[in-house]
């Protein structure tokens, strides 16, 4: 099975090199446009799909894996940060709470279309943050390119006491959902 990961996604492309699984990056070459009127798992699926069909669109072969990521807190998606201050926002929002990651997974096979997805939810609990703590760490520039505004893979992984599901999914790729979808993918191409 040739894997085409339709993402420009850093960490998605290290978690499939971690997970052992051999993959080609395919940019989807679309302005990301998410449907706030959405369930926030409806939302992500639908992104994660435009993305995957936006991509299948250009091949004659292969799966496509698109992945959409957002933190859903009391009532609220919370996308990446727009700014220094949308950060801040963001990070004092997520102080002492818990809130759930969600992400969306799309494969598609390019030649027939065949199409498996399923969103992945875990919860995050974040300790109370000092306002020092919150303004160094918007400082290093790490919140800009994640959803939430923080990655629990780097320098905020100080900040989460607990999750309850798939740590890959808060990093951006549930590689257990994945690996459900592709064995559900396979057995039909």
């Amino acid at each position: 099975m040739s894997l085409i990961l339709a993402s420009a996604s850093p960490r998605r492309a290290e978690l499939l090199r971690q997970a052992g699984i051999t993959f080609t990056v395919v940019k989807p070459g679309m302005e990301e446009k998410p449907d706030y009127s959405l369930p926030p798992r409806k939302m992500v699926l639908a992104l994660a799909r435009e993305k995957a069909f936006a991509v299948k669109e250009t091949l004659d072969r292969g799966i496509v894996l698109a992945a959409d990521t957002v933190v859903y807190y009391r009532g609220r998606v919370l996308g990446k940060p727009h700014d220094t201050e949308d950060a801040r926002r963001m990070l004092n929002l997520l102080s002492g709470t818990v809130h759930e990651v969600l992400t969306g997974l799309v494969l598609v096979d390019a030649a027939s279309g065949t199409e498996e997805s399923g969103v992945s939810v875990t919860k995050v609990w974040i300790k109370k943050l000092p306002e020092i703590t919150i303004n160094a760490y918007v400082s290093t520039g790490e919140p800009f390119d994640k959803a939430g505004a923080y990655g629990i893979q780097g320098k905020a992984a100080v900040f989460v006491e607990k999750i309850e599901g798939c740590y890959s999914n808060v990093v951006g790729l549930p590689l257990s959902l994945l690996d459900d979808l592709m064995r559900r993918i396979d057995s039909e191409v």
